[in-house]
C-alpha cells in the first residue's frame, strides 16, 4: 500500500485531461473525474446496483431503435473539466468524438445521464449538473437511487444557461422504460 506522500510526490502540480486519461488507463479499479476549477475526484467503480441501472437504460434506447454508436457508456466528455457521464446520448451520425484530449467534446451530445451514487450525491445532484448546462448539453438526467430509482429530468434553458426540471416532475425509472425515450 502506497502512503499518500508517495502518490502525492507522483501527482502533477495542475492536472489535464491528459493526465486524467492517463490515470483511468493506469488504475481500472477507480474513476477520474476533473471538475471545470481543477478539482480532482478519485472514485471507486460502480456497484451491482449502479450498473444495473445503467444496463436498464442502455438496453431501453437500443430497444426502442438507437444505435450503439448513439448511446455510450462511461465516455468520458470535455465540459471545462473531465467528466464521466454513466451515460450518454448523441445525435445520429454524431457519435463522440475526441476534443482537445482523449476525452470526448459535446458536439452532437443530446443527454447526459448520472446514477446518484454514494459519496457524490452533491457532484451528481448540483455540480454537473451546472457544468454541464455551461457546456450546453441539452438534456440532463439524474437518477436516484431510492425505491422507485426516481429519475429526474431536466432540459436546458438557454436563455438562462441553467437546466429546467421537466414540469411533470420527476418519474419512477419503470415508468421511464415502458415509455419511448425522446432526447432530440
Amino acid at each position: 500500500m502506497m502512503s499518500a506522500q508517495a502518490v502525492g510526490a507522483q501527482m502533477p502540480t495542475h492536472v489535464t485531461l491528459d493526465d486524467l486519461a492517463s490515470m483511468a488507463v493506469a488504475d481500472e479499479n477507480h474513476r477520474y473525474e476533473l471538475s471545470s476549477e481543477g478539482v480532482l475526484s478519485v472514485m471507486p467503480p460502480a456497484d451491482p446496483e449502479h450498473a444495473l441501472l445503467v444496463s436498464r437504460i442502455f438496453a431501453w434506447f437500443l430497444m426502442n431503435g438507437y444505435d450503439p454508436d448513439e448511446v455510450v457508456t462511461d465516455c468520458g466528455i470535455d465540459v471545462g473539466g473531465g467528466r464521466v457521464p454513466d451515460l450518454t446520448v448523441w445525435a445520429k451520425g454524431l457519435p463522440p468524438q475526441r476534443a482537445r484530449s482523449s476525452y470526448a467534446g459535446t458536439a452532437g451530445l443530446l443527454l447526459a445521464v448520472e446514477v446518484v451514487s454514494s459519496g457524490s450525491e452533491v457532484v451528481d445532484r448540483i455540480i454537473k449538473k451546472t457544468e454541464y448546462a455551461k457546456a450546453g448539453i441539452p438534456r440532463y438526467w439524474v437518477v436516484e437511487r431510492d425505491g422507485t430509482a426516481a429519475v429526474y429530468r431536466h432540459t436546458l434553458n438557454k436563455a438562462a444557461n441553467e437546466y429546467d426540471l421537466d414540469p411533470s416532475g420527476p418519474r419512477p425509472l419503470a415508468w421511464l422504460l415502458s415509455s419511448a425515450p425522446d432526447v432530440s
